[in-house]
């Protein structure tokens, strides 16, 4: 493992009921930064006195705007590694070791996650949310000049260099293409590697069903081409 510093970036709103233990299953020498995007449930208590970073939007703006002011701050305390991380419980701990190794063993800039890279992966994915997906992954390729396996995967490790350049304006779902433009922009250097991800019923309650993927593909038309 490691010995740089090692920031997690926990977007999150309203996931008082799951957040603490969220936290707790990131065992490991990491720095725990969590933006609490204008919860109105009793976030703030949950994690009072929790060894983490504690940020708050005093206004609701959204995971790409909670994920900037995540990166901006973790670059400004030092932060060698930056580790992108949903509050909701779906994403896997164990992976983080493993993309950090990847990222420094092949000199990478960011290593993004993906469900569809082995079988055992893509089969947890709903159906209809499959494809969704990869229509979202063609149209990204067009937008971005970046071609993936999949198109809107929220767990990514990225390095110092990557959280300086990388900026985002989307504040909504639109950042997570956003994000793989700037990647493309910037020429940073990135892979795929895969990740599994866990959909309870809590997730898919909180907005994880396919009408969330349609979500994605409005935001990947819309704002792509009603901003410009």
């Amino acid at each position: 493992m490691t010995s740089k510093r090692v920031f997690i970036l926990i977007p999150s709103y309203n996931e008082a009921n799951v957040i603490r233990k969220t936290i707790a299953s990131l065992q490991g020498p990491y720095e725990i930064v969590l933006i609490d995007d204008a919860s109105t449930d009793n976030t703030s208590q949950v994690v009072a006195g929790l060894p983490i970073y504690y940020l708050r939007h005093t206004v609701n703006l959204g995971q790409g705007a909670a994920l900037q002011t995540g990166m901006t701050f973790a670059y400004q305390q030092g932060a060698d590694i930056v580790v992108h991380f949903d509050a909701d419980g779906q994403h896997n701990p164990n992976d983080i070791p493993r993309f950090i190794d990847e990222l420094e063993s092949r000199k990478l800039d960011v290593v993004l996650g993906s469900r569809f890279l082995l079988r055992e992966d893509r089969v947890s994915v709903p159906a209809f949310k499959q494809v969704i997906l990869k229509v979202a992954t063609l149209i990204n390729g067009i937008i971005t000049g970046l071609w993936l396996t999949d198109a809107h995967n929220g767990f990514r490790v990225m390095n110092r260099r990557s959280l300086g350049l990388i900026r985002l304006k989307e504040n909504r779902m639109a950042h997570a293409t956003e994000i793989l433009a700037e990647i493309y922009r910037h020429k940073l250097n990135v892979v795929e590697m895969s990740t599994h991800i866990t959909y309870t019923d809590y997730s898919k309650a909180k907005g994880q069903s396919w009408t969330n993927s349609l979500n994605i593909l409005f935001d990947l038309f819309v704002n792509r081409y009603l901003r410009s």
